[in-house]
């Protein structure tokens, strides 16, 4: 009788794992269909000019978290590049070296549009532009400004960045410009503007006027609340999460969320991993930056700082690239059991928030961004090419196909066109 159980309990037990491994082929098939089919668009990937050369450049698969190959292997079809500039200081020289910032970033996305890959990927301005390119096979760049401060005082450079193919802009990054206050006051409670400077009113004013997207993902809180005010066309967040489930001051608070249900924006919820669980996010990499550090020192290799790594020279960097990457290698084994225990921030937690802002506000008002090469990415979706990861994920989870459609990129490309028929309005006056 023993032998009969024990042979019957196997039976269902391996039926019951049949079962499931079909069910999961199944949804797998199901999200695979509903992935090739929808328009994926990330909003937020930052930059970096040295990729934009002859010899080196978005069609090779480089040691960057998109680029060509990658968005062509994860299915993605739309990458917002990111024209950033750091907060510097303000005054004439400030605005100057910004200025020539900006201009070498939108120069290096033409570039790459117009002489590099032009049968590959077309740079688009409108929803009508990003239909066209996916149904001709293209890949579609498109172009956002983070922090306005390269404009300086001088309103007309926003319809010059505006001709040169940008389509939202945000007008603080880290540190106070001098059109908005950051959301990085909070630290200290110190505000240069109490939200909004003058002349960031009149910069509002003439976004609306152009047909830009008005960012709020680094401002302040007070600042975000008088763009609502003052703007006459719904706006978006480029790369922010929910703050009721990661306390960080780039999270939005349920009251900034409800104001994009209430004025029709979209809050792009960011894949930034320290954004969607700060404590997972600092436990794991506490404990993996030990690991790197021990192995390290067995070869008188020492591991940098984030920060310390971005000041470096590009051979430098190229050199401590290639040392650390023989560290990760070597440490792969502790790794593999860190991960087991205090595994890093996935797309599940990620996932978490968009399940949160869509409670909060509804299926229309939001999206997906990664913020990728300029910090983002969460484990499963460490890069494009592991796009997929995403839909699937949202496709366990019950999201139908129109849902999911809205949410990689439906709804920015409405409030695209809403800014822009409100553009429109304001220019026949």
């Amino acid at each position: 009788m023993k032998i009969t159980a024990i042979f019957i309990i196997s039976i269902l037990s391996i039926n019951s794992f049949y079962g499931q491994h079909k069910e999961q082929s199944e949804m797998w098939k199901k999200a695979k269909k509903i992935h090739e089919k929808v328009i994926t668009i990330d909003t937020h990937d930052d930059i970096n000019i040295n990729n934009f050369t002859t010899n080196r450049n978005y069609t090779q698969d480089l040691n960057t978290q998109v680029n060509l190959p990658k968005m062509m292997d994860g299915c993605l079809d739309v990458a917002w590049f990111i024209v950033y500039t750091g907060q510097g200081e303000l005054n004439d020289a400030g605005y100057e070296a910004a200025y020539k910032n900006a201009i070498s970033k939108f120069e290096a996305i033409h570039r790459l549009t117009e002489e590099i890959a032009p049968d590959k990927i077309g740079l688009a301005t409108t929803s009508k532009e990003v239909r066209n390119l996916v149904n001709e096979g293209k890949l579609v760049a498109m172009i956002g400004v983070e922090n306005a401060y390269p404009i300086g005082k001088d309103l007309t450079n926003i319809e010059k960045f505006y001709d040169l193919g940008a389509r939202y802009m945000s007008l603080a990054h880290n540190g106070h410009s001098q059109l908005s206050d950051s959301n990085t006051g909070e630290e200290n409670n110190y505000w240069l503007h109490n939200g909004l400077s003058t002349l960031g009113e009149r910069a509002i004013a003439e976004m609306n006027r152009l047909g830009i997207m008005i960012d709020v993902s680094h401002p302040s809180k007070e600042a975000i609340k008088q763009m609502f005010k003052l703007s006459k066309a719904p706006l978006i967040a480029s790369h922010s999460s929910a703050r009721a489930l990661c306390d960080h001051s780039r999270n939005l608070d349920d009251e900034l969320l409800l104001l994009f249900k209430e004025h029709g924006g979209v809050v792009q919820t960011v894949a930034f991993s320290s954004y969607v669980n700060t404590n997972k996010h600092n436990a794991y990499y506490a404990a993996l930056n030990d690991i790197y550090k021990t192995e390290g020192e067995k070869v008188d290799f020492e591991v940098l700082s984030r920060d310390s790594i971005r000041g470096l020279e590009e051979t430098e960097k190229e050199l401590y690239d290639n040392n650390f990457q023989k560290i990760v290698a070597s440490s792969s084994s502790k790794v593999n059991e860190l991960r087991k225990t205090s595994g890093p921030v996935n797309v599940s937690d990620y996932v978490d928030h968009i399940d949160y802002l869509v409670e909060k506000i509804g299926i229309d008002h939001v999206g997906i961004s990664s913020d990728f090469d300029g910090g983002g990415g969460v484990d499963g979706w460490r890069d494009a090419s592991e796009t997929f990861n995403v839909t699937l994920e949202l496709v366990k989870r019950g999201y139908t196909e129109q849902e999911i459609a809205k949410l990689w990129g439906e709804n920015l490309l409405r409030v695209l066109d809403e800014v822009e028929a409100v553009a429109k309005e304001i220019q026949k006056c």
